[in-house]
């Protein structure tokens, strides 16, 4: 079997990738950031865009423009005085 850590010591910038089933999955080891593809390919294509946007590297909110091509006011999108979830952080 192989290992993932040299002497003892995790390496940096470490993935582990599996296999459950018909699904590959690729977990970053020091986010913790966990994401499945049907391939290794198209898993390690999901998780580098799951770190990107974990770093905040890409993603942007939605300019109000954009909202109203999408049917939805930007007026009526707000949280109020409560903050937004976590998942949305």
């Amino acid at each position: 079997m192989a290992s993932s850590t040299r002497d003892g010591a995790d390496h940096a910038d470490e993935i582990r990738l599996w296999r459950e089933d018909d699904w590959w999955i690729a977990k970053d080891v020091d986010t913790g950031v966990t994401t499945q593809g049907p391939s290794r390919v198209a898993t390690l294509e999901n998780l580098d865009e799951a770190i990107a946007l974990y770093n905040d590297e890409i993603g942007k909110e939605p300019t109000d423009e954009e909202l109203r091509e999408m049917g939805i006011d930007p007026t009526d999108n707000t949280t109020g005085d409560q903050e937004p979830p976590d998942v949305i952080k």
